[in-house]
């Protein structure tokens, strides 16, 4: 099923893989317990590029994705309730093991935005809006930090999100 959220210019790289054109593949980690998010991009060196206008962070500003092995797929175009990925990033640092594991016991969620771009154009990721997954099952060792990120689950939200109590609602206690 076609994507109407990637750049025509990102279609045709998937389809027709030209030598001079790489897709970078970034992630933006953040917490609210982050001084500022954790970029990252799956590359041997760091990458300087535009975030989209949109973004909650930095928007439309050029900023660094520094490099390091990671894993990730998209999630895919599935019938699946919550649409599920793991993420694994290899030879972290230790400051960055601690954020994360800090992090996973909070009760906010953390955030992952995956932003692809084109080696030849990086004003801006070439999906619009980026995906952003919600981080959980998050294990840190010496040498990766493993997680699984799901999409929102909107199945599991209250509708219409008002939380009926007989303390908010008096007519409701007998």
């Amino acid at each position: 099923m076609p994507d109407p959220s990637l750049s025509q210019a990102l279609k045709e790289a998937f389809a027709s893989a030209p030598s001079g054109t790489v897709v970078l593949d970034t992630l933006e980690i953040w917490h609210p317990s982050f001084d500022q998010p954790i970029r990252v991009v799956r590359d041997h060196v760091d990458l300087a590029a535009r975030l989209e206008t949109g973004a909650p962070r930095d928007a439309g500003q050029k900023v660094t994705f520094a490099s390091m092995a990671f894993n990730f797929a998209p999630p895919p175009v599935d019938t699946a309730p919550v649409p599920e990925i793991t993420l694994s990033l290899d030879n972290v640092g230790r400051d960055l093991a601690d954020a994360l594991e800090a992090a996973a016991i909070s009760q906010d969620v953390i955030e992952v935005t995956w932003r692809p771009y084109l080696s030849t154009d990086l004003e801006g990721p070439h999906m619009d809006p980026p995906i952003t997954l919600t981080l959980t099952e998050v294990e840190a060792d010496t040498m990766r930090v493993t997680g699984r990120a799901r999409m929102l689950d909107i199945g599991n939200k209250a509708f219409p999100s008002i939380t009926y109590t007989a303390r908010r609602f008096p007519g409701l206690a007998r």
